[in-house]
């Protein structure tokens, strides 16, 4: 019997001729464990590739984004349900980092924070697909803001100007009239050239269609996208929306165009953020937030620029909105943001229940491109406005007291209680910058300083009536050339002024009025005592 032998060399030898041009479909490496599920969030062992914002798919096609690389395990926040997902079930690589569909084709459309389409229209074709998140414009591809973002809005365009490329905060309390300041932005934007991105993020969904079909109603859906992660979405989605509309805004400025981004409201942002932040157990800071709060919010806003010629001019205009508690502007969130922006536009609870609408408050608020961002006719039109109102505040709180004020303060607060009167505007009207400037230049010349604070609105929509009609060649002059002959302007405001006849003069006593006994007839042909009034008394006094 022969002896049998083993010859390692011819095993290792076969072996080798096997595995020759053996190429596995997934590498090892690419596949991970589920070893804990809850909340939305998945940690996952293995994969010691993964890279921070790289999609992991799990079993089911349900997809997650890889955020805490830890030593042992990938803390992962799971894009939708976590009912189909397991312990021990494997986790795939994708080697893809998260991306966002951009370019023309979004435009009209109303999206998810992944960009994918809400509004039933159908899937979205011919878009392009970009990183959601990718690193700021350095400083030397920028230029200085000079260019105005007209908002149509008069309180703004003339006393907090906002140039395109530039990061302008709108804060204030609940219901004080935010949203409205931005669909008004979005909405004048009609025919100058600007596309626009509206991000609204944990708010109701009926909300957001009020919202849609206010822009569409308007024709401004036509240059918009909606992005939306409404308050029934789970956190990671209210956290990414703003970074999509960002995403869609920049590949626009990239490519030499102007865009216009609205985040409302980063305060759910930061709030959704600390969810997942506590969830993913990073330790909690200052209000249980996590210590790069700060860094969610800048890493986003300085995305928005005035780019230079060198990479094509294009620009990304930011206006993100922040909820106060109580006009508490000195808050975590608050501060932050107002240290990362340009300037912020404070609306005021008070200001907005006594009928100043908009309630922009003109001490607080401030745009720190100033007038750079305005024509020279709206600079001419504005002169001291600014502070004439700011002293009008100052004179109202101190007449408030009963004291008798001087003649030269007496004016000075019948002015301020006009110039306020004709700041006031309504919701979706914004006007266009040109008639702006004739409205302006008639309150601060002093042509308003005659004529009743109730007839203030009718003398301003009169004078734009007749200097559209008669005097176009006025408003072209100021849209071409940017300046304004004021010496036109002061002409055809005083003819007007002098002809403006006040709803006082126009009253005529109705014959049922006449017919009406006086107050005092009345009391002494009826036998019923009426009870002693504060008015009554105050009639004495005064008799």
């Amino acid at each position: 019997m022969a002896e049998l032998t083993i010859n390692t060399k011819d095993i290792a030898s076969a072996i080798r001729k096997n595995l020759d041009g053996f190429e596995p479909s997934v590498a090892s490496g690419q596949v991970g464990r589920v070893v804990e599920v809850g909340d939305g969030i998945a940690r996952v062992s293995g994969l010691p590739n993964a890279a921070v914002n790289e999609m992991l798919q799990f079993e089911g096609g349900i997809v997650g984004l890889a955020l805490n690389l830890d030593e042992d395990t990938i803390g992962t926040v799971v894009l939708g349900e976590t009912t189909g997902i397991e312990e021990g079930q494997p986790v795939r690589s994708t080697g893809e980092i998260l991306s966002m569909p951009v370019g023309d084709a979004m435009l009209g459309r109303v999206v998810n924070a992944l960009g994918e389409p809400i509004d039933g229209k159908g899937a979205i074709s011919g878009s392009q697909s970009r990183r959601m998140e990718v690193q700021a414009p350095g400083i030397i591809g920028r230029k200085p803001v000079h260019e105005p973002m007209q908002t149509g809005i008069k309180a703004i365009d003339s006393l907090i100007p906002i140039g395109r490329g530039q990061r302008e905060l709108i804060i204030g309390d609940r219901k004080t009239g935010k949203t409205t300041i931005a669909i008004d932005t979005i909405i004048n934007q009609k025919g100058l050239g600007v596309k626009c991105i509206y991000v609204a993020i944990g708010q109701k969904a009926s909300t957001v269609a009020q919202t849609v079909a206010t822009l569409e109603e308007f024709g401004a859906l036509d240059y918009t996208v909606v992005v939306v992660a409404p308050a029934s979405d789970p956190a990671p989605f209210k956290y990414l929306a703003p970074y999509a509309g960002c995403a869609i805004g920049q590949h626009w400025m990239d490519n030499a165009e102007h865009a216009l981004v609205v985040y409302d409201d980063l305060s759910k942002q930061a709030e959704a953020y600390r969810q997942m932040a506590l969830l993913l157990r990073r330790p909690p800071g200052r209000e249980a937030y996590p210590g790069d709060v700060f860094y969610l919010h800048s890493r986003l806003l300085e995305r928005a620029a005035k780019l230079s010629d060198e990479l094509g001019a294009g620009s990304l205009t930011a206006l993100p909105v922040i909820e106060t508690k109580a006009g508490d502007v000195s808050a975590y969130i608050p501060t932050n943001v107002i240290s990362i922006t340009d300037g912020q536009i404070f609306l005021q609870d008070d200001l907005f229940k006594s009928g100043v609408r908009p309630a922009v408050d003109v001490g607080i608020s401030v745009s720190r491109v100033g007038s750079a961002a305005q024509i020279k006719a709206m600079k001419t039109a504005v002169g001291t406005l600014k502070s004439d109102l700011q002293q009008f505040r100052e004179l109202e709180s101190f007449a408030a007291f009963g004291s008798d004020l001087d003649a030269v303060s007496q004016n000075q607060l019948d002015r301020g209680y006009r110039l306020t009167e004709l700041l006031k505007q309504g919701i979706n009207s914004p006007m266009k910058v040109e008639e702006q400037v004739v409205s302006l230049f008639a309150g601060t010349q002093g042509y308003l300083d005659n004529v009743s604070v109730d007839d203030v609105g009718r003398f301003e929509e009169g004078l734009l009536d007749l200097v559209r009609s008669q005097h176009s060649g006025l408003l072209a002059d100021i849209v071409s050339s940017g300046t304004v002959d004021e010496e036109t302007l002061n002409s055809i405001i005083s003819s007007y002024s002098e002809n403006f006849e006040s709803s006082d003069e126009n009253e005529d006593v109705s014959p049922e009025a006449q017919e009406q006994p006086d107050a005092e007839t009345a009391m002494v042909d009826s036998d019923i005592t009426l009870p002693e009034t504060d008015i009554a008394r105050g009639e004495e006094n005064e008799g």
